[in-house]
């Protein structure tokens, strides 16, 4: 076990020797233990040894050591101030952090000061704005599934259960298929879960921390009651047994993250598939109730466009594919014209969930349209949300009573844009921007409330005055008065006294050790009263006090101290009436991040010439797809390139598989991920990259794009490719999007010729699945002769003096060949290799040798040799979408061997 967590051995061995305070610790490590535990000591918060060693190494700080009557023990510290950036250290070193705060103050106990844990810090449940990388969402994720009860039957779905703790986000989902339950993990990427006793957790990706936690959370009944308490009858709002274990079980864990009492036998690790080894209770206590969670938001992944792993990576979403490209490189890149946190979120939400329902999309359409056409009103709205402060995690800190007086102030000068925007919205034709603008709740009580109380630049402590304003309170005034009229007569009395004694260099100070005092310089101490008392000696001077300063002191501290506390009641009092209001503001919240999502993608169609998309009914292209785009643009390339071509594209039921020929660099990848990524944008509502376009929505996109290996699972490159087309070819249907490029470049050219061949014919005679088949192979250009469905198309090149010039225009078909020598030169091969290159590929060309005769015996193979027709007819009779990978490769060394023989 690590020593860094749990409870330290040499401490454990004599635990009842321990001081109190070192015994708070023991206890605490044992209880957290598969935390990092910080305990604060004064202000600072101390580790000791093993977890001492590990952290004074990992945070670069010093190591020093206690030491009480049962010996010496290793300990480091981190100014509590500070705290944040250190704790995101021991963070990305993979450990989880359990903050131990001081609960008493160390004046009203005679005893030892009570400390206890207040809150757990783990990569899922951040909501310091200091932890939080970005304003996208931060999921932390519960996989469970169905058990069933004695009034419900067991299912075998496996769900999943999405929250948001910083902003308050919660979706729940299920699916019968473990793979969508994959899927979905992949398009909300979730930081950390925690995993049922009985569900997978490979659905999870190896960066996503698993999180070991009690198995009784998962319990239906205890998932569902737990339920209940935030959301109402959980049978009426999730639709699984598994849904209500998932969600019920991730309260318990947000609850528990707060720093939520629990019980229960604890164990150590937190090792990927050892959470049923090492539980950590679930909280149980009221007072750890998240307050924000207002809503649970149910979904069906088939109500929206799919988009596995794989596509999410292959279409660039939200990371680039090249090691060295641009970061900004992605669709949500040139997409976020976002002015605040809220409406990036909504965005980036959009674009992992597009839509499928015509009505829904054109909705968006719609404001988006009235939007780009009405500059000015586009153009203030975008300057109005600049000053939209992030309401969902301000009320979630509010919520969670651990706001200060800035976050009131921010939500003050939020609220203080919403009328604004309603103005700019006044005129507003379309239903979408109309609903909008009725959602902009101005919440004038809660703005009038805070203008009231709180001063317009409020200090950062809540504790310690300053921050109440005036005319609020009458008590707090009085109280204020009383110091005010104190601290005048002591600014007066210094003149009195200068008067009263004759000593001009006579002075009335005040420090926070011995209070207020009157200083006289040695060489008049002769001229002190009697009623002066002595009460500090320094070198030059001696410090009095008399009866009267003394009764005054009492009255300004005295006053001051009840003005503090005064204040921070008041301050807890106005944060708990604001949080009262939590839904309204989630309401306000989503509005406003609705709208500034909508201006974002106005503001890309406008200044980049995009056009609104015509969505087709679903049912009118006879089941299948239909896509028709004219001078469509790669989205993001266009951005990157000084200069971009644009292509268009016509796919329909009768034209439904395309196989695209051409050099590489040529654009076939480029071709195929714009047709993609215009089909995904009008779905998400936005205008899209071409003079027209108009779509049928597509259910499901897949993509089988570019080389990668999975070496640490024991995949080959070729095997990856294989996993992946497997994939596709059981789960695509006529309502699927499918790339393909250079499919079977792993293996030897007949086997990929092979498989190309059959998974063409595959994907048209029984998937009928709209394809986009970019290949070298250019026998596969053949097909287009045999398959009613299937057609060609190429990028065409001139060649002069063996230089390759790309015109990246796409044309109707077949390429007359790869010109690879030629691309070779072009990237700076070196030129003996490129000549010896030509010696050899020479000979084969159509140009230099009569092509090979095939008779009824024999099928054209891709190196100019025959295919005996018994090894061609086996080959097209493989039933290729109901093998495994393995058995693929089985059947084409067989057949390998045939050809052999």
């Amino acid at each position: 076990m690590d020593p860094a967590l749990g409870p330290p051995d040499a401490m454990a061995e004599k635990r009842d020797e321990l001081t109190p305070m070192m015994r708070q610790y023991h206890d605490l490590c044992a209880r957290y233990d598969d935390a990092l535990v910080l305990f604060q000591v004064g202000d600072f918060y101390e580790t000791f040894c093993g977890a001492a060693e590990r952290s004074a190494r990992l945070l670069e700080i010093a190591l020093t050591s206690r030491e009480d009557s049962t010996g010496e023990y290793p300990m480091a510290g981190i100014p509590i101030d500070n705290a944040e950036s250190y704790i995101e250290d021991l963070l990305e070193a993979g450990y989880r952090v359990a903050v131990a705060d001081q609960v008493e103050e160390p004046g009203e106990t005679s005893g030892v000061v009570e400390r206890a844990v207040t809150r757990i810090v783990t990569p899922g449940t951040l909501t310091e704005d200091e932890l939080l990388a970005s304003d996208d969402n931060n999921f932390v994720a519960a996989i469970a599934r169905g058990r069933g009860t004695d009034t419900r039957p067991a299912d075998d779905e496996l769900a999943l259960a999405l929250l948001d703790v910083s902003t308050g986000d919660f979706l729940a989902t299920s699916s019968p298929s473990d793979e969508a339950i994959a899927d979905e993990v992949s398009r909300f990427a979730p930081a950390e879960a925690v995993v049922g006793p009985d569900a997978p957790a490979d659905v999870l990706p190896e960066e996503c921390m698993v999180t070991p936690f009690d198995d009784r959370a998962f319990d239906r009944d205890s998932a569902g009651e737990t339920v209940s308490g935030y959301f109402g009858d959980p049978d009426a709002l999730l639709a699984s047994d598994g849904e209500i274990r998932a969600c019920g079980a991730l309260l318990a864990y947000a609850e528990y993250a707060r720093g939520g009492e629990h019980e229960g036998e604890r164990g150590g690790g937190a090792e990927r598939g050892d959470a049923a080894d090492s539980p950590v209770a679930a909280g149980e206590s009221e007072g750890d109730r998240l307050e924000y969670l207002t809503h649970l938001t149910r979904y069906d992944p088939r109500e929206y466009l799919l988009l596995d792993a794989v596509a999410l990576r292959s279409l660039e979403l939200f990371e680039p594919r090249a090691v060295r490209g641009r970061e900004d490189a992605t669709l949500v890149g040139v997409l976020d014209e976002t002015a605040c946190a809220l409406g990036g979120r909504k965005l980036r939400d959009w674009l992992r969930r597009p839509l499928l329902e015509p009505h829904r999309i054109e909705a968006r359409h719609d404001a988006v349209e009235e939007l780009t056409g009405s500059v000015q009103t586009r153009e203030h709205c975008h300057e109005l949300l600049r000053d939209v402060y992030d309401l969902e995690r301000l009320i979630g800190r509010i919520s969670r009573e651990r706001a200060n007086a800035r976050d009131l102030r921010s939500l003050r000068d939020t609220l203080a844009v919403v009328p604004e925007l309603r103005d700019q919205l006044a005129d507003a034709d379309c239903d979408r921007l109309i609903a909008l603008r009725d959602e902009l709740d101005p919440l004038a009580d809660v703005r009038d409330l805070i203008d009231d109380a709180v001063v317009a630049d409020p200090p950062i402590e809540i504790t310690e005055g300053g921050i109440v304003a005036e005319d609020y309170d009458a008590d707090l005034d009085d109280l204020r008065g009383t110091a005010r009229d104190g601290k005048q007569w002591i600014d007066d009395l210094e003149a009195r006294e200068r008067e009263r004694t004759g000593v001009d260099s006579l002075k009335v100070g005040y420090n926070s050790v011995h209070g207020y005092y009157i200083e006289v310089t040695n060489p008049n101490l002769d001229a002190v009263p009697e009623n002066y008392q002595r009460r500090q000696t320094l070198k030059n001077s001696e410090r009095f006090v008399t009866p009267e300063l003394k009764e005054r002191e009492d009255e300004i501290v005295g006053a001051e101290e009840r003005a503090d506390e005064r204040e921070y009641e008041l301050f807890c009092d106005v944060r708990r009436t604001v949080a009262d209001e939590v839904e309204r503001v989630q309401r306000l919240a989503d509005a406003l991040a609705t709208l500034d999502a909508l201006v974002s993608l106005a503001t890309v169609a406008a200044q980049y010439d995009y056009c609104r998309p015509e969505i087709l009914d679903r049912e009118a292209a006879d089941g299948g797809l239909e896509i028709a785009i004219e001078g469509g643009r790669h989205p993001v390339v266009e951005r990157t390139q000084e200069s971009f071509v644009p292509n268009g594209a016509r796919l329909s039921p009768e034209r439904r598989l395309a196989v695209i020929t051409g050099p590489n660099m040529s654009g076939k990848s480029t071709y195929m991920r714009q047709v993609a990524q215009i089909a995904l944008l009008a779905q998400v509502g936005s205008f899209v990259p071409a003079r027209a376009a108009r779509l049928t929505p597509v259910d499901r996109i897949f993509t089988r794009v570019g080389a990668s290996d999975d070496i640490a699972g024991g995949r080959s490159t070729f095997m990856v490719e294989m996993d992946e087309l497997a994939t596709i070819l059981r789960d695509a249907d006529e309502r699927s999007l499918v790339l393909l490029d250079e499919v079977g470049r792993g293996t030897s050219t007949a086997d990929g010729l092979a498989i190309a061949q059959a998974i063409t014919e595959h994907l048209h005679d029984e998937v009928g699945a709209t394809t986009l088949f970019a290949t070298h192979h250019h026998p596969l250009t053949e097909l287009a002769d045999d398959l009613s469905a299937a057609f060609t198309l190429h990028f065409a090149v001139d060649q002069t003096d063996g230089e390759v010039v790309f015109h990246h225009e796409i044309e109707p078909g077949a390429a007359t060949g790869s010109y690879g020598v030629e691309v070779a030169t072009a990237a700076g091969v070196p030129e003996a290799v490129v000549d010896r290159s030509r010696e050899l590929v020479e000979p084969a060309t159509p140009a230099e040798t009569d092509a090979p005769t095939a008779d009824a015996a024999t099928t054209q193979y891709a190196d100019g040799g025959e295919l005996p027709a018994d090894v061609a007819a086996e080959l097209r009779a493989l039933d290729v979408g109901h093998l495994t990978p393995v058995d693929a490769l089985t059947e084409l060394d067989r057949l390998q061997r045939l050809l052999e023989e």
